[in-house]
C-alpha cells in the first residue's frame, strides 16, 4: 500500500510525505513499513507544483496532520531513491486511487529522470475495491492521524482486507 501527502490534487503535484507498507491482502497482516517526509522546495526545484486550494485545505486539517508534514524532509531525489529500494517489480502496488498516489509518484520519478520501480501491470486501486462494498470502509474506525501517509496506508489495508474477504466469501 502506498499513500502520499501532497500540495495539490492533480498531476505533477508537490509531494510532502510518502508512506508504504507491505501487507497480505487476505489476512490484513502488516509487514515492513516505509515513511519519509519530502522537502517541499526540492519538489518545486524539480518542477512539481503547489495548488492554492490544497494549501488552504491543509490549513484546515488537524494540528497533528500539519505537524507531521512540516517535520524536516529529505530531498525528493533521496525520498524517491529510498522508495525505489523499498518497492520492487514483483510487488502489487495499491494506491487510493492509482492515478493519484501512483500517478503523482510516477510524475515525480519522471521529473527526476528515474525509472518507476513497480510494474504498471501490478498497480491496484483502493477506490475500485471499495466501490464493491463501501459499507465496509464506512464502518472501519480510523485510529491513526488522518492525512499521515503511513497511518493512511494502515487504515486502507485494514478495510481493503475486509472488503477482499467479504467479496471472496460471497457474503454481500
Amino acid at each position: 500500500m502506498i499513500d502520499i501527502e501532497t500540495m495539490g490534487n492533480m498531476s505533477h503535484s508537490a509531494i510532502v510525505s510518502i508512506g508504504a507498507v507491505r501487507f497480505d491482502l487476505k489476512t490484513g497482516e502488516i509487514g515492513e513499513k516505509f515513511y519519509m517526509n519530502v522537502d517541499l522546495q526540492s519538489c518545486l526545484d524539480a518542477g512539481l507544483i503547489i495548488n492554492a486550494d490544497t494549501l488552504m485545505w491543509w490549513l484546515n486539517q488537524s494540528d497533528a496532520a500539519r505537524k507531521k508534514i512540516t517535520e524536516k524532509g529529505h530531498t525528493l531525489n533521496k525520498a524517491l531513491i529510498s522508495l525505489s529500494a523499498f518497492v520492487t517489480k514483483d510487488d502489487q502496488v495499491w494506491g487510493n486511487s492509482a492515478r493519484f498516489d501512483l500517478g503523482i509518484l510516477s510524475d515525480a520519478l519522471n521529473a527526476l529522470g528515474m525509472p518507476i520501480p513497480w510494474d504498471f501491470r501490478k498497480e491496484r486501486c483502493v477506490r475500485t475495491l471499495v466501490s464493491f462494498a463501501p459499507e465496509v470502509k464506512d464502518a472501519e474506525p480510523n485510529t491513526g492521524v488522518a492525512h499521515d501517509a503511513l497511518a493512511d496506508c494502515i487504515f486502507q489495508i485494514n478495510y481493503c482486507s475486509k472488503i477482499f474477504n467479504k467479496l471472496n466469501n460471497g457474503s454481500r
